[in-house]
């Protein structure tokens, strides 16, 4: 099965490390976004799972992750940002989250999350 996938960081060098931990025989096409507003409008025009990072300029990731749930009622959204502290950790799941990985990225923890999931 094929995903459309959605990477949002404001970094791009963040955005190509986490493209590159993904697992390689993944069936997925990748569209990146370089802030939460841009992530949003690749989300809504058919994004299945969005890669998220909580710090950005304009609209920051607890902003996208609230606006996603106040418009769809299940939606897949791993947010993988460097920061790690539980209170983060937390308001992310209270959002609806499904995971927290933290930065750097590790494509095990990425592999290990989707698999979980039943992504992969």
């Amino acid at each position: 099965m094929s995903f459309k996938v959605v990477v949002v960081d404001d970094s791009a060098l963040a955005r190509k490390q986490l493209i590159r931990s993904l697992p390689e025989d993944w069936d997925v096409e990748i569209r990146e976004a370089k802030n939460g507003q841009e992530g949003l409008t690749a989300f809504r025009e058919g994004g299945d799972i969005m890669f998220l990072d909580l710090t950005m300029p304009d609209m920051d990731g607890f902003e996208v992750l609230e606006t996603i749930a106040a418009e769809r009622e299940n939606y897949l959204v791993i947010v993988v940002s460097a920061d790690v502290q539980s209170r983060a950790v937390e308001r992310v799941k209270a959002l609806g989250a499904l995971a927290f990985i933290g930065k750097p990225v590790d494509g095990a923890q990425i592999q290990k999350t989707l698999e979980e999931y039943g992504l992969l």
